[in-house]
C-alpha cells in the first residue's frame, strides 16, 4: 500500500473514531435523557414561607416532595396536605425530606397566607413569587395550571394534582398520584430517600 493511501486510511480511521466518540459521549446521552430527567430544572427564583429562595438548587442535598396547588383550593390541596401528614406518621423518616407546596395562584397566595395554609403539617414550606417566576417553575416541573372563571366573577384554578418526588441530587424519582394508596406512596418515598 502506498504511503498516500495509508495516510488516507489512517485519517479515515481517526474520523470514524471521532464520530463514534461524539456519538457515545454527546449525542447518545442526549437522546437517552427523557423529559423526566429534566423535571425541576430551569431558571426560576421563588420565595418560601421561611424567606429562603426556591430554585433548582433547592432540590439538592435532601430528598424533596414538590406539590403545586393554591390556598383557595376546595378539596385537592387540603386533602393532599392531609395525605402528606399521614405519610409522615406512617414513615417518620419522610420528615427528613424537604416538602414544598408551590402556588399556582401567586395573585392571591402571599408568603403569609401560604404560611398559615401549610402550617399545620410539619416541615411543609409554601412557595410563591411573581406570576412570571411561577410560570417558569410550572414549565420546569411540567405542571398544568389554568385560571377558571366562576359565575360570580371570582375564579378558581385547575392544576396537576400529583406530588413529585426527587432524590437528594435533585433527580426526579417518581410521582404520587392524588389519593394514592398510602402503602404505595410510602414505598415511593422510601425509594426517593434511598431506603
Amino acid at each position: 500500500m502506498s504511503p498516500k493511501k495509508l495516510r488516507l486510511l489512517l485519517w479515515g480511521l481517526v474520523a470514524v473514531n471521532l464520530a463514534a466518540l461524539a456519538y457515545v459521549g454527546i449525542i447518545k446521552p442526549r437522546m437517552d435523557a427523557s423529559v423526566l430527567d429534566t423535571l425541576g430544572r430551569g431558571e426560576y427564583t421563588l420565595t418560601t414561607t421561611t424567606g429562603a429562595n426556591f430554585t433548582e438548587a433547592s432540590l439538592t442535598d435532601r430528598a424533596s416532595m414538590v406539590f403545586f396547588g393554591f390556598t383557595h383550593c376546595p378539596d385537592v390541596c387540603p386533602t393532599t396536605l392531609g395525605d402528606i401528614l399521614t405519610w409522615q406518621e406512617e414513615y417518620p423518616a419522610s420528615k427528613d425530606m424537604n416538602v414544598y407546596f408551590v402556588t399556582v395562584d401567586p395573585e392571591r397566595d402571599t408568603t403569609e397566607i401560604l404560611g398559615e395554609y401549610v402550617g399545620w403539617v410539619d416541615g411543609v414550606e409554601g412557595v410563591t413569587g411573581s406570576k412570571e417566576e411561577v410560570d417558569k417553575a410550572l414549565q420546569a416541573f411540567r405542571i398544568y395550571a389554568a385560571r377558571v372563571p366562576l359565575e360570580d366573577g371570582d375564579y378558581t384554578m385547575d392544576h396537576s394534582a400529583s406530588v413529585l418526588l426527587f432524590d437528594k441530587r435533585g433527580r426526579y424519582t417518581d410521582r404520587i398520584r392524588y389519593q394514592e394508596d398510602p402503602a404505595s406512596a410510602v414505598a415511593k418515598i422510601k425509594s426517593a430517600l434511598g431506603a
